[in-house]
């Protein structure tokens, strides 16, 4: 399996990218290929103390898109490292593309050049949030603001397919994100919506508040994105505001701090669960390739699970089943 991993992009490149992309190498074993893209002089200054023979090459793109960059700008940057690497994938040399850099650019270029799934609407991002029960799948998390009933359909199926073969779960039961389980409650949207995903002959249990999604009540919890992106940062800052809590609390007692930090503890076993680091992404859905929009401070270690995730996702072939899957029923749904 070859990655391409956008080494020129988040907060912490190139130094954490490249680092987390070695670790992966390394871990897999040569069942892995990564492919850095970015400026090349800069990154075999990076790769120079790596004595050890690794799986690793380096494709050259001299510019960097900006994080703050729109899209419509940063594509026109077309010797980006997320363009150079975007292109990669679509002329088969990856199987692959991991960034954490600019994501309104990630996704325009991911869309515009690999292009969508057949009968898929939208793209959608999707995200595993761990819960008391195992991981639920939420989908979308930041693609799209503004939403018809019918894509919030396709995110169902899309949600269904991936935690079918990801989470290893047989029957996985979607919920569609609503103020109340009621099927009478929510705005129009979800209304249409759910009448929608009661047709597509999926597990769909109804509609699931915003506590169900960590009390692990359904293993895929859909919603537009600009609802789903909101989630997802108010969970990064509770288990931020949680882990400064704590330490806060502890004082000066220096054992008593080891013992609750120890790898072992239960609030250390939580902390790994909730952070981002430990999934490394959200995938996005939907386009005919397979893409990893990593947050903006990527470390090495959610860069090297990123990788992980991307090659799971194509092992599983996602892409493959998403297509099987609307050829049959999208016609009949609609």
């Amino acid at each position: 399996m070859r990655i391409a991993v956008d080494a020129m992009g988040g907060d912490n490149a190139p130094g954490e990218i490249i680092k987390g992309a070695i670790d992966a190498a390394k871990v897999g074993k040569g069942a892995l290929e990564i492919v850095l893209v970015g400026d090349e002089h800069i990154l075999k200054k990076h790769i120079e103390p790596f004595e050890e023979k690794i799986p690793v090459s380096v494709v050259h793109a001299p510019e960097v898109i900006d994080a703050h960059e729109l899209p419509t700008v940063a594509l026109k940057k077309q010797n980006s490292s997320i363009s150079i690497a975007t292109k990669l994938q679509k002329e088969q040399k990856v199987d692959a593309f991991v960034s954490a850099g600019n994501t309104g650019a990630v996704m325009a270029s991911s869309l515009l050049t690999l292009g969508r799934l057949e009968s898929v609407s939208r793209p959608a991002l999707g995200t595993f949030f761990p819960t008391q029960k195992g991981f639920t799948m939420v989908l979308d998390v930041g693609a799209n603001s503004d939403c018809k009933p019918v894509h919030l359909l396709h995110f169902g199926l899309m949600g269904y397919i991936s935690a079918k073969r990801i989470l290893e779960q047989d029957n996985p039961r979607v919920g569609l994100l609503n103020m109340g389980k009621e099927n009478i409650k929510g705005n129009k949207l979800i209304r249409e919506a759910y009448v929608l995903l009661e047709k597509a002959n999926i597990n769909f249990i109804g509609n699931v508040e915003g506590m169900n999604i960590m009390d692990g009540d359904c293993d895929v919890a859909v919603c537009d994105g600009f609802t789903g992106n909101i989630i997802l940062k108010f969970a990064e800052g509770l288990i931020n505001l949680i882990f400064d809590t704590m330490k806060g609390s502890m004082g000066t007692n220096w054992q008593q701090e080891l013992d609750v930090l120890s790898p072992k503890s239960s609030f250390a076993n939580l902390v790994k669960r909730m952070s981002y680091d430990e999934y490394g992404g959200a995938t996005l859905l939907g386009v005919d390739g397979v893409t990893i929009v990593c947050h903006g401070i990527s470390n090495a270690r959610a860069i090297k699970n990123a990788i992980f995730t991307a090659n799971r996702f194509k092992e599983e072939r996602i892409n493959d089943l998403i297509r099987e899957t609307f050829s049959h029923r999208i016609r009949r749904i609609n």
